[in-house]
């Protein structure tokens, strides 16, 4: 009696396997039993510094809400104009020039207008509320929707990994060279998520010990490339000068770590996984310009994403203090949001070197998704099944009120998700608006998550409005 391929692969048993093994075959039954669902959901949020311009987002042949029709300048902050909700397919308008990397990408793309994210604090950032909608800028007290989606689709050592150019530090290291805290992503009240800055100690934590010739083991040593071992010590004479509250407050600190400890006998499961697709360690992953740590980042994400070490990977390009000066410009992130129409160190205006700092993001976003799109994956491929968010911590301006706040979705979620459009919601306070709170409630919804009425605060303005459940247009 023949046996199908799709008859022996039902089969096969799971148990027992290591998680690459594991992971990989669900991946073969899934494509056999004609079953999408089951794939492995994965999602990348990019969260930009210093907001995202919303101007220079508006597909060609669509009216721009966000410019003065008389001069085609930039509106200020809350200056957009009045319009109805817009939701038109990507297939016949060119991109704009901000967003020329995806192009090729369209039916994987959508941009998503004039959300608000109202309520809580942040004059240059929203903090951990960014991500939980809660007044939470330095302090975290709920889970942020990063750390809930990795919790749930994450069969890796990591639920979610995060990387950052820097933040707030352990003690008196560079912020280069070191975790950090950025105040973006945590796990609960008081459980902030430690990034990691360096490109070279995240590859050598993820993939070290599965790709580290013998002498490669031992620089790692010598840059304290053990984590746990790194903390301790650092903990210990941190400890040593605290007292009181201040003790306190650091053992919370230090609380984020303890589940890191049950990392490397994960990691071992995933060895055979972890070798064939670890990226290549290079002298790149030390260097300390804005754009090559950015590069790095984003390769060193990819490959923890296809290697199953995580499903969730949050990225921190820039913070405020950072000057891109490999594109001529000594502004730091801070002064380019005050100069406007003012000339930056390069004779760019103020808005033109935004834009190219986005651009700059975009293109790293842009040879991921790529990347992803090359790797099968049931019907489709590994883009189908990954969401890659790009975003700022203080929605569409430098100084964050929150009543526009922008996003780019690139990849797919099995479809769940409406991808390839154009989405303009009414500006804050006009009938039809939306909060970000239904956009996060769409991207949990379409995870598989089980979602509440609501995410966050919920703004006390637009309490008239019907603001429960996801975003509608986007969900497929």
């Amino acid at each position: 009696m023949l046996v199908t391929r799709r008859r022996a692969l039902q089969n096969i048993s799971i148990g027992g396997m290591s998680l690459a093994m594991a992971s990989c075959l669900r991946t073969i039954q899934a494509h056999a039993n004609g079953d999408e669902e089951t794939l492995p959901k994965r999602f990348v949020f990019v969260v930009k510094s210093s907001g995202i311009d919303k101007f220079n987002l508006v597909p060609e042949g669509l009216e721009n809400h966000f410019i003065n029709p008389e001069d085609g300048k930039k509106l200020g902050n809350r200056g957009r104009r009045p319009g109805p909700r817009v939701d038109v397919s990507l297939a016949n308008h060119a991109l704009p020039e901000k967003l020329a990397a995806l192009e090729s990408l369209k039916n994987h793309l959508t941009i998503i207008q004039s959300l608000s994210g109202v309520g809580f604090r942040g004059n240059h950032t929203k903090g951990f509320g960014t991500l939980s909608l809660h007044d939470s800028e330095t302090v975290a007290i709920a889970p942020t929707l990063d750390c809930l989606l990795g919790q749930h689709l994450s069969n890796g050592p990591y639920p979610m990994y995060g990387m950052a150019m820097n933040g707030r530090l352990l003690g008196n290291a560079k912020p280069e060279d070191t975790y950090c805290y950025p105040n973006l992503s945590a796990y609960g009240s008081a459980k902030p998520v430690a990034y990691q800055a360096s490109p070279r100690k995240a590859f050598l934590e993820l993939f070290g010990s599965a790709v580290a010739t013998p002498e490669q083991l031992e620089k790692k040593l010598a840059l304290n490339g053990n984590l746990m071992d790194f903390l301790t010590k650092d903990a210990k004479r941190v400890e040593k000068q605290l007292t009181g509250d201040d003790k306190d407050r650091f053992a919370l600190y230090m609380d984020s770590f303890h589940s890191l400890q049950k990392i490397e006998n994960k990691k071992a499961a995933l060895l055979d996984q972890i070798q064939t697709h670890a990226p290549e360690l290079t002298d790149r992953y030390d260097a300390q310009a804005p754009s090559a740590r950015i590069e790095s980042h984003f390769e060193i994400a990819s490959s923890a994403l296809i290697s199953g070490l995580t499903n969730v990977i949050t990225l921190r390009p820039d913070t405020l203090g950072v000057k891109y000066s490999e594109l001529g410009l000594m502004d730091h992130v801070h002064a380019l949001g005050h100069l406007g129409e003012n000339t930056a160190s390069n004779g760019w205006t103020g808005h033109q070197a935004r834009m190219e700092i986005e651009k700059l993001h975009l293109r790293e976003i842009a040879k991921m998704a790529k990347k992803f799109a090359s790797i099968p994956e049931g019907n489709g491929s590994m883009l189908d099944n990954t969401l890659i968010v790009y975003m700022s911590c203080s929605s569409g301006d430098h100084h964050c009120e929150g009543h526009d706040w922008p996003f780019v979705l690139v990849g797919g979620m099995n479809q769940k998700l409406r991808m390839g459009r154009y989405l303009e919601y009414p500006k804050y306070g006009d009938e039809g608006h939306q909060t970000v709170g239904s956009l996060y409630l769409a991207l949990m919804q379409a995870a598989g998550l089980d979602i509440p009425p609501t995410f966050g605060q919920v703004d006390a303005n637009l309490m008239h409005f019907n603001l429960r459940g996801p975003l509608t247009e986007l969900m497929g």
